[in-house]
């Protein structure tokens, strides 16, 4: 009962974090205008969120649903580079 409620804790709030971050990080990429590249950023984010919540219930244990929480915190760091430095500084 734990290890569901903990993959289904990973595919809502993991998998929104992750694609929140892929989004952002996508949207500074793109060599397009700032509306032009949010719009086309926007658009695999519900593939993503799709894979995000199907990764947390098809991983092995509910420790390795968790694996993709990290690795948003880079993708945020790339997309919100920018207001982190305004923050700042």
């Amino acid at each position: 009962m734990r290890a569901v409620f903990s993959r289904a804790m990973a595919a809502l709030l993991g998998g929104y974090a992750f694609t929140y971050a892929f989004t952002a990080c996508l949207a500074r990429l793109l060599p397009l205008d700032r509306v032009d590249s949010l719009l086309v950023a926007s658009l695999p984010a519900f593939v993503v969120y799709a894979l995000a919540v199907l990764w947390a219930f098809a991983a092995r244990d509910a420790w390795r649903a968790w694996l993709g929480v990290p690795l948003a915190l880079p993708l945020a760091l790339i997309g919100f580079w920018p207001q982190l430095l305004e923050h700042l500084g």
